[in-house]
């Protein structure tokens, strides 16, 4: 830990302060937003709005390599595809019924399998590691100001219409009887939902995204039952997951999103005990 503590101070280190930044500024989209997820319990959604998003890496990179879009970065690719996929989910998973399983089942393989083949008609090679475990370590100045951006967004729109998602979240029925959209604001919870999945498949990559949207709020759900609180320590949880996590790997020198998303578990599953145990020692 004391390399990782002397190498923040390094002059030559930028690279990994700029990585600590971006963990520190998302965990705060990362615990308001995965607060709502595990209360709403709609973490199959965003696993589904993630790999949906893997799609709009690959378009994003087609048409920069391909056809000379360089502005076109990969995670505003991510971003677009997120978003538009959270859209379709949300009127689907409002709609379908019964199908609402197999429909975004078939999204969830289908938004893969499109990243996949434009990288493939991408001339080209790509290392595909960084876009589906993350790496937090190839954070740029540019990306830095994204995360800020979407953070600020998050913020805003879960401090205005916290009311409104706490309603949906825990009684959408009530909530519809006192005159509120639900269907506008559960949309809109996706929508956010997808911003904050790009955040995190910048950190920790496809395929760990919902591991990282719902543990910190599940270690938090564990030591309180108050949307509020829950939401607070679901921060307090990101930060030290990023910061730890990030410590350890480079210490260990191993990737860093798995090395986040196993001290995550192993908080989570090591509260799960320590919860099972007291009551059992108070009797």
């Amino acid at each position: 830990m004391t390399d990782f503590f002397l190498a923040l101070l390094d002059p030559n280190s930028g690279f990994l302060r700029l990585a600590l930044a971006a963990g520190t500024l998302a965990s705060f989209s990362f615990g308001i937003m995965g607060t709502y997820v595990v209360t709403r319990r709609i973490g199959y959604l965003a696993g589904a709005i993630a790999h949906c998003a893997f799609g709009g890496i690959g378009a994003a990179l087609y048409l920069k390599n391909r056809w000379g879009v360089l502005w076109l970065d990969p995670m505003y690719g991510a971003l677009a595809s997120a978003v538009i996929a959270a859209i379709i989910i949300g009127l689907v998973s409002m709609k379908a019924g019964e199908r609402e399983d197999s429909i975004i089942g078939a999204l969830w393989a289908v938004g893969m399998a499109a990243g996949l083949i434009f990288i493939d008609l991408t001339p080209g090679y790509f290392e595909l590691t960084s876009y589906l475990f993350g790496d937090i370590l190839l954070i740029a100045r540019q990306d830095i100001i994204l995360v800020a951006v979407l953070d600020l967004v998050i913020i805003t729109l879960a401090i205005v219409f916290h009311p409104t998602f706490q309603a949906i979240c825990f009684d959408e029925e009530f909530a519809t009887l006192r005159g509120i959209n639900t269907s506008f604001f559960y949309i809109l919870l996706l929508v956010m939902t997808a911003v904050t999945v790009v955040l995190l498949v910048r950190l920790v990559g496809v395929i760990m995204v919902i591991a990282m949207l719902t543990l910190p709020a599940a270690a938090a759900s564990t030591l309180s039952r108050r949307l509020s609180t829950i939401m607070v320590l679901s921060i307090a949880f990101s930060l030290f997951f990023n910061w730890s996590g990030l410590a350890l790997s480079y210490t260990l020198d191993l990737s860093a999103g798995p090395v986040i998303i196993s001290v995550a578990g192993l908080v989570y599953l090591g509260l799960l005990m320590l919860r099972r145990w007291l009551p059992a020692r108070q009797t």
